[in-house]
């Protein structure tokens, strides 16, 4: 385990993260947001693990700028702004929410409140299940929900979803947590009246490499060979295509790869009753004198 590229990983992402918690994004464009924390993480020598997620509102997670997202931020949006660094693949992931409204700030305590229980417990041997009847519990007697069907999870080198999850919910059965493996814990939260779930919306504007088998057509293959040269299995964006392909041509050739099965498009997720959501999320190592949190700020 690289253990040293984790922790660099983490040290830059807990930075930016925080310029993003401090930073007043009102009036922002998304693809501003997402442009000024990619370059960001770039600046301090990392690459992006994965296009920032700015998702607003009852949006719970997987919105990424469009090239030139003109969706602006107003001053009543919660808004989640979930980020990953890499450094020779090695990730770390972790989001922050950040609202100018101040009737939002329960849900957004209850999500960080929530992640910090969670990590109190961390050490080699608890179980996940554990930690999420942690996390169940304390968003619970702060008068929120728990989003149920969203989990943390287990990294590995240029893989974002490892195998393992972490749930947000108690659950019967599960792992517990090994030395030396990177998890990320990423409660979410809603308001009473939220159903508790998210569903899959119709926007799908993050993807991922499924396989680097050739199309036959020679366009698309070489859109293939670049997305495994810039990116590996990591997430991607249009946008980041687009800055040396011609954007109608990257739409139509990345329609193809998907089409092919080569390329997995992955759709926003939705509160089921269109409630706002919280989150707060940290990246954990657990060894034998309990937990490296390598996103916690310095």
């Amino acid at each position: 385990m690289q253990l040293d590229d984790y922790i660099k990983a983490g040290k830059i992402a807990a930075e930016v993260r925080e310029i993003a918690r401090e930073r007043n994004w009102v009036g922002k464009t998304v693809y501003e947001i997402c442009e000024e924390v990619e370059n960001q993480i770039k600046k301090r020598g990392a690459k992006c693990a994965f296009p920032v997620n700015v998702s607003i509102n009852e949006i719970a997670a997987h919105y990424t700028a469009e090239p030139n997202d003109p969706i602006t931020i107003t001053d009543s949006d919660l808004v989640k702004i979930d980020l990953g660094t890499q450094i020779n693949g090695y990730i770390a992931d972790t989001a922050v929410t950040v609202c100018q409204d101040a009737q939002f700030e329960g849900l957004i305590q209850a999500a960080e409140e929530a992640l910090s229980n969670a990590m109190s417990m961390i050490k080699v041997g608890v179980k996940a299940s554990d930690i999420g009847r942690t996390i169940e519990k304390t968003i619970k007697q702060t008068g929120f929900k728990p989003i149920a069907n969203l989990s943390g999870h287990s990294l590995g080198q240029y893989t974002i979803h490892a195998g393992r999850s972490i749930p947000n919910i108690w659950s019967v059965g599960g792992f517990t947590l090994a030395e030396n493996t990177a998890y990320a814990c990423e409660p979410f939260v809603t308001t009473e009246k939220g159903g508790g779930f998210v569903r899959n919306g119709k926007i799908k504007n993050i993807f991922a490499l499924n396989s680097r088998k050739k199309t036959k057509n020679d366009e698309a293959d070489k859109l293939l060979d670049y997305i495994w040269e810039k990116f590996n299995m990591l997430p991607f964006a249009l946008r980041w295509i687009t800055k040396d392909w011609e954007e109608k041509k990257a739409r139509e050739l990345l329609e193809q790869l998907i089409n092919k099965k080569a390329v997995q498009a992955y759709p926003i997720l939705i509160e089921i009753n269109e409630q706002r959501v919280a989150q707060a999320e940290h990246t954990f190592i657990p060894n034998e004198n309990g937990v490296t949190v390598t996103t916690i700020s310095q």
